[in-house]
């Protein structure tokens, strides 16, 4: 008898927190992936003449597209002699705004190799559930002068380091306020790093863009977000969403009364560019939503929150979910 009530007791515990498990937290020690880390900036601002000339036919040639956003678009350069080329470099390196610029970017150079363990296990869980989805064969780090945080090419991911030193540093509190607003300054934060970096992939190569109404658009981001949780089961819903914890919690909270608001309004079908924009883009809050006191993106968030209830009520997989339709998904969604 008592040995019966403890095999219930026992059966109960295991099926309790069998329905508490996360389904994404899966072995991706088979879907090893290995990615080439190449400090791009440490090259331009530290390199003498000869290894710079070097590799800056190296990277020409192998990292074309990132290189070419680097030299081109940010430092602005262009293709010119080697000795110009050498020369501009040197100015850059003299700029003394430039020079605190690299120190601080330089901070950050202790943590890379725990942070490429960690992008690389990201991109093994990604391999895991798409076994011939596209991999980057290259991150290259880079001083955009805040230009851009995330730039993938067809095979390579840029970097700006500089987006992940904090609002609290020196020069990012010295950004022109009038180009660099403070919740832009505020979401400068390396906790994002590794997140950001496989929602940039993923964006780019795993769920293609849409043209639709609002719904269609909230659902592509909610894959994405979904894949970016694939790949770090582990990581806090809060930075996978890119919230701080206290929206995190606005946003649960409140998803039943904006839910019913767009519904309401018959926001869902719009295919208003405009209406898109404002539940879908970055920015101090959701424009558009009758309390300005929603993090912004909202729409992302109901997106995402889309596609959880659709896994969690049907039996697919994480591949077979990004190729089901809005229409498939948004009639699966509650809110709980």
């Amino acid at each position: 008898m008592t040995y019966r009530l403890s095999f219930v007791i026992v059966l109960l515990i295991f099926t309790i927190s069998s329905c508490d498990t996360n389904p994404l937290l899966i072995d991706a020690s088979n879907s090893q992936v290995e990615i080439n880390f190449v400090n791009v900036d440490e090259t331009i601002y530290s390199s003498d003449s000869i290894e710079l000339i070097s590799k800056h036919h190296f990277y020409k040639n192998e990292l074309k597209d990132i290189y070419d956003y680097e030299i081109g678009h940010v430092l602005r350069i262009g293709l010119v002699e080697d000795s110009a080329f050498y020369n501009s470099i040197k100015m850059f390196r003299a700029d003394t705004s430039i020079q605190t610029l690299e120190r601080r970017i330089a901070t950050l150079f202790p943590f890379l190799q725990e942070k490429e363990k960690a992008i690389n296990n990201g991109f093994s869980h990604l391999k895991y559930h798409f076994p011939e989805g596209k991999q980057p064969q290259t991150i290259a780090y880079l001083n955009a002068l805040f230009t851009t945080a995330v730039f993938c090419t067809e095979n390579e991911i840029g970097i700006g380091m500089e987006w992940y030193l904090g609002d609290t540093t020196d020069v990012v509190k010295q950004l022109n306020p009038q180009y660099y607003y403070d919740w832009m300054k505020i979401a400068m934060d390396e906790r994002y790093y590794e997140r950001d970096i496989l929602t940039g992939w993923i964006a780019t190569h795993y769920v293609d863009p849409v043209e639709g109404n609002l719904a269609e658009n909230m659902i592509r981001w909610g894959k994405i977000l979904y894949l970016t949780e694939a790949a770090f089961p582990e990581m806090e819903s809060s930075v996978i969403l890119r919230y701080s914890q206290e929206n995190y919690d606005w946003a649960i909270k409140n998803e039943g009364a904006f839910w019913k608001y767009l519904v309401d309004e018959k926001l869902l079908f719009k295919t208003s560019e405009q209406t898109t924009r404002n539940m879908i883009s970055e920015g101090p809050f959701t424009p558009g939503l009758p309390n300005q006191e929603a993090p912004d993106r909202y729409g992302q968030f109901l997106g995402w929150r889309m596609i959880h209830q659709y896994m969690k009520k049907n039996d697919v997989s994480v591949a077979e979910m990004v190729e089901a339709s809005y229409n498939e998904i948004m009639p699966e969604y509650e809110v709980e």
